[in-house]
């Protein structure tokens, strides 16, 4: 199986060589080493690196991520079916993400309620403040009325 130096990941993966180097400190990723202590990694790294980037920008933790790449199989790269299964365990969580970004957007000139962007807008959508009922923060895109 082909290889790649760390150099050849960092520009195929888009990922910094110190984000490689973290990664395989922090067992997500593997190497092996040449005898002059070289770093090589097998081309399948590159969906794990592909793997641990998406799941970060959904705002999965690293130790979440480490959980769902130790259950991948050793020596065998894995199959679409493996990452199906581990990105099944993020979707509602990415869904929430998609459903407070839809809201920002279509509310990002009007009212966030409340952080408050329109004080006479404010008398007519939250009257008395009656938002602060559901918490603190901008409560019109994190926990809107009806849902």
């Amino acid at each position: 199986m082909e290889s790649l130096t760390i150099g050849e990941l960092a520009a195929r993966s888009g990922v910094a060589q110190s984000a490689l180097r973290f990664y395989e400190r922090e067992g997500l990723i593997h190497a092996s080493r040449t005898g002059g202590n070289q770093r090589r990694y097998d081309r399948a790294e590159l969906r794990r690196v592909a793997f641990i980037k998406i799941a970060q920008q959904v705002g999965v933790s690293l130790e979440e991520i480490r959980e769902a790449l130790a259950s991948l199989p050793e020596n065998r790269t894995p199959t679409k079916g493996d990452w199906s299964r581990l990105s099944a365990r993020w979707r509602h969580r990415l869904e929430e993400r998609i459903s407070v970004l839809e809201r920002l957007r279509d509310q990002l000139t009007g009212c966030i309620g409340c952080g408050c962007l329109s004080l006479q807008r404010c008398k007519l959508v939250n009257p008395s403040d009656r938002l602060a009922g559901r918490g603190a923060g901008p409560q019109m895109v994190l926990n809107p009325p009806g849902e």
